[in-house]
This record gives structure tokens, sequence and C-alpha cells, in this order.
């Protein structure tokens, strides 16, 4: 039985796992779905109530009813011809995303995510509404695209404004990025702008450190996350060479309420970010269904790559 690795072709994380399988002689076919259908096809017909057939990729033939799990490593949008016209590509798109990401979708094998349970995990509002629920401490939150209701939120407390999706856009050639950004007396009296969309506000958290929980299956992982500039203690991310890490084992609660968490919206896999406060309480950020965790494993010397290959092994993800 073969492990389907759905990733980009320049994923070195996906690699990693590729190694991995293959050192447990496990058949691994690694296909990213922007080949198709240019370098890549479907062949998918319905038998006894569910689809056999093949997909062909890569110079591979995989067979639909072969297959024990997939891994769901975000991997690129289809690729059409650009001979096609505007419409004519939106039309293919969504075609191509219910007939082959149907067909996908339902075969009876475990996923790492299921692509649903990816994207009904990606809304930050039910993030936090499900690790509420779970027993995890959550920071006060706005949603809004209306001046006053900014203002007001702000009048309670430091406010911090953040992406709901990925903080990352391509334009004019060029790479940007939207990091945390903490509002000032400057931002509050001209918020032109925010009528447009809907954007999150929350209350700015003190911090001792932060920590990243990565969840495979029913293993845990967590990092701390120590920040040693100014830069940084807002937002990790905008100066990893400022980064201090160690591995760490999270409170009882905090591994029961993610585990929970997960269990709710159906992951097998999780990358978590928490603010721990200075009194030592693990308040809840976020949780990236398809988080990076190439970095952390490699910093804190966590066999989070070992766990990923063993639950694809096991065809007991979903």
């Amino acid at each position: 039985m073969t492990v389907l690795v759905l990733a980009s072709e320049l994923d070195f994380t996906a690699d990693r796992v590729v190694r991995a399988l293959e050192g447990r002689d496990v058949p691994v076919a690694r296909v990213d779905t922007a080949w198709f259908p240019q370098r890549a096809s479907v062949a998918a017909r319905l038998r006894d109530g569910r689809w056999t057939g093949t997909l062909s990729a890569g110079g591979r033939v995989i067979a639909l009813e072969g297959l024990r799990s997939i891994w769901y490593r975000n991997p690129g949008a289809f690729t059409f011809p650009t001979a096609l016209s505007p419409t004519e590509r939106h039309w293919a798109m969504t075609e191509t995303r219910l007939g082959l990401g149907g067909v996908l979708a339902s075969l009876p094998v475990a996923w790492v995510n299921h692509p649903s349970r990816n994207a009904d995990a990606s809304y930050k509002p039910v993030q936090l509404v499900t690790a509420a629920r779970c027993g995890l401490a959550v920071a006060d939150t706005l949603v809004t695209n209306e001046q006053a209701a900014v203002r007001r939120f702000a009048e309670d407390g430091e406010t911090v404004a953040k992406a709901f999706g990925a903080p990352a856009i391509s334009e004019g050639g060029g790479r940007k990025v939207a990091l945390t950004h903490r509002l000032d007396e400057v931002d509050l009296a001209d918020l032109r702008g925010v009528e447009v969309s809907a954007h999150q506000f929350q209350r700015w958290i003190p911090k001792s450190y932060e920590a990243r929980v990565i969840v495979v299956g029913n293993r845990l992982f967590a990092a701390a996350i120590h920040a040693q500039s100014a830069e940084s203690r807002l937002d990790w991310r905008s100066d990893y060479g400022a980064l201090r890490y160690e591995r760490l084992d999270p409170p009882i609660d905090v591994a029961t309420g993610v585990r929970e968490y997960c269990g709710a919206l159906g992951l097998a896999y999780g990358a978590f970010d928490f603010v721990i406060r200075p009194d030592g309480e693990w308040v809840f950020l976020e949780c990236n269904a398809g988080g990076q965790y190439g970095w952390i494993e490699d910093e804190i010397g966590a066999p989070i790559t070992e766990a990923l290959a063993d639950l694809l092994r096991s065809g007991a993800a979903a």
C-alpha cells in the first residue's frame, strides 16, 4: 500500500518525510497538484461505491485503490495552459477542484490532514472558539470593519492588529509581509481603510516567552521560543536570528486542550502557537493545520519527521 504525498515540488520538509518513509520500505508517491493537467492526469471510475483508477504524475502511475494514506502538505495550485482566457481558466480551476479534488477527498484512506478539515480549521474565529471550548485560555479579540469599534476596544487596553490568513503577499515583483502590529495613538487617530475589509484586533498579552506545539497523531512536541530583540518580542517571525529555543513539556491542561482541539476539528497534525504570560499561564494564539515544523525539529532535536512517517505508514491518521 502506497503513501501519497501532495506537496509543492520544492519543499524541504516534504523531502524529509519522503526519505523517512523510504527508509521504512514504505512505497511513496509524491505529487504536486500544480502539475495538473499539463504534467499529470487522472482516470477514476466509480465502482461499488468507491473511486478506482489511476493518478498519473511524475512518471508514476498510482492506483487509487492502492493508497493507505495521504499527506496533504500544501501542494501548489493547478496550472492551466496560458492560451486559456481568464474566464476559461476560472472554469477549469473550479471543475478540476471539484472533480480531481472530489475524487481524492472521497477516498477511504487516512489523511494528514483531510483538505476539508484544513479548510474548516483555517478560520481564526473558529480556532478561538474551539480553543476556548477545549479549555484553553484565549486572547480578548475583536473582528470588525468599523473604526468606532476599534477605538472602543483599544480603550480597554493595549491592542494589536493581526492578519486572519497568511501574512505574506506578492505584489509588484516583490514580497510583502504583514506581521503583528501594536496600535499606537497615530494608528487610532487615522483608521482609514479599516472599513474595506474584516480585521482582527487582539489584546496585547504580556509575555515571558512563546511556544510552538506540534501535534502528530497522539504525539506532542513543544518548543519554547525566547525572543531577544524588540522586534521579535512583538512577532518572533520578524527576527529569526534573535530567537533562542528549548524543548519543553506543556502543562497537562494545555496538552489535554490541544489534543481535544485536534479531535474537535478532525486534525491529525497541527502547529499551535501560545504566549506564556509572566504568571505562567499559556494563552492560545492560533493553530496552523499545515504549519511548518522543520526548523523547530532541528533546533530542539525532536523526531517530528519520524512521527509523521510512522503515522502515515500506519494508515491510522483519519
